[in-house]
């Protein structure tokens, strides 16, 4: 079982703070480049992933991999973001076939959306970003940095 190292909640007004939330979750996680994604079908993760990208200096259209399992973004500085989406996977042998092992040692970003599917594959050190309604226009996010 994974050790969480360290604890962080945000809080999110409105879809334009949504940059800001972004700068201040990559500087918190620091060398971190496994994320999980946590949180109910349409709270906002993707959204969340798209600011993010964009402040790691992706230029690509972020969208959910959902029918790839896995998409591939290329920031401007020529590092990679891997962007993964489980919702749709029946076991973990499906994330073993696509090499899920390859890309979460690869020492670049991974976002990993409903990574529940896929527990005992996820890397010790990763960090948990969980997602829940404030309001119908607010999220609260609890940071944990785990390893």
């Amino acid at each position: 079982m994974p050790v969480m190292r360290k604890k962080k909640v945000l809080s999110s007004n409105h879809l334009k703070d949504v940059r800001d939330v972004a700068q201040e979750i990559i500087s918190y996680a620091g060398e971190q480049k496994i994320w999980l994604f946590e949180g109910e079908m349409g709270i906002g993760k993707t959204t969340l992933i798209k600011a993010v990208c964009a402040e790691l200096g992706v230029e690509d259209n972020v969208t959910s991999p959902t029918f790839s399992l896995v998409n591939e973004y290329e920031t401007q500085a020529g590092d990679y973001v891997y962007h993964f989406d489980f919702y749709r996977i029946n076991n973990e042998n499906e994330a073993w076939a696509i090499g899920c092992e390859t890309y979460f040692y690869s020492g670049c970003y991974c976002f990993i959306e409903w990574p529940t599917k896929i527990a005992t594959l996820i890397p010790e050190k990763h960090l948990e970003i969980m997602i829940t309604h404030n309001t119908a226009t607010s999220r609260n996010l609890q940071l944990k940095l785990y390893g």
